[in-house]
């Protein structure tokens, strides 16, 4: 099994990079249903949140989207100082970074456990804003493997490639069935999210924390023995 990871590096990391997605879905469910309407993953939807905000537009948060925008732009650049010698495809670093995502992921738990059933603004703004940095950590490393349609945390332009290159549209053969499990998948995690909350934030954030250790173990396991590994 591990000889067969080894063998087809391409196809190991879309499957990783696919189950981030999942990921994905579920914590962006927990953020804006749990979080009082601030995406985590998905800065496209929070840049838009914040311009009708500030307008005073249906009374959207300001605060919660500011934060998750920092907090992952703050993660991306961690991601992309500790990666930036890193040579192409899975490294120590990679690992280590995703164990860091897994790690903050868990921590962002604790507010929640302290702030009981109804957390106050402070607990749920540093939810949010430990889980920002952490997709951005998580993404930074995806950019870094360079999984083509699968950025782990937005799916507009995979749509895009979908539609932009389907029969109906340019044709020129497309990898549509990457590019359609991307989008389904981050819209099974989000329905997944939805469904823990029921629960209470701690179930759908500890989803995420598992997915994302389970991805660090088996691209570090997987990973070629003879690469380089900084």
């Amino acid at each position: 099994m591990i000889h067969r990871l080894r063998g087809d590096q391409p196809r190991l990391h879309l499957m990783l990079m696919l189950a981030l997605t999942f990921s994905t879905g579920v914590v962006d469910a927990v953020g804006y249903l749990g979080l009082d309407r601030v995406f985590t993953g998905n800065m496209t939807g929070n840049v838009v949140i914040l311009g009708m905000a500030l307008t005073g537009a249906d009374d959207l948060p300001i605060v919660g989207p500011v934060l998750a925008l920092v907090g992952f732009v703050l993660g991306a650049i961690v991601a992309g100082r500790v990666l930036r010698r890193a040579p192409v495809g899975w490294t120590r670093r990679a690992t280590w970074l995703l164990a860091v995502v897994a790690a903050i992921i868990v921590v962002s738990i604790i507010p929640v456990l302290v702030g009981g059933e109804s957390p106050a603004e402070p607990f749920l703004f540093t939810v949010t804003s430990l889980l920002g940095a952490a997709m951005g950590m998580q993404a930074g490393v995806a950019r870094h493997l360079g999984v083509a349609d699968v950025t782990t945390v937005v799916v507009t332009s995979t749509l895009v490639g979908l539609a932009f290159e389907s029969r109906l549209g340019k044709a020129n053969g497309q990898k549509w069935l990457r590019r359609l499990s991307a989008i389904v998948l981050i819209a099974f995690g989000a329905l997944v999210g939805a469904a823990l909350l029921r629960l209470g934030l701690v179930w759908g954030i500890g989803l995420a924390a598992l997915i994302t250790v389970f991805v660090a173990v088996v691209g570090h396991v997987g990973a070629p023995r003879g690469a380089p590994t900084p």
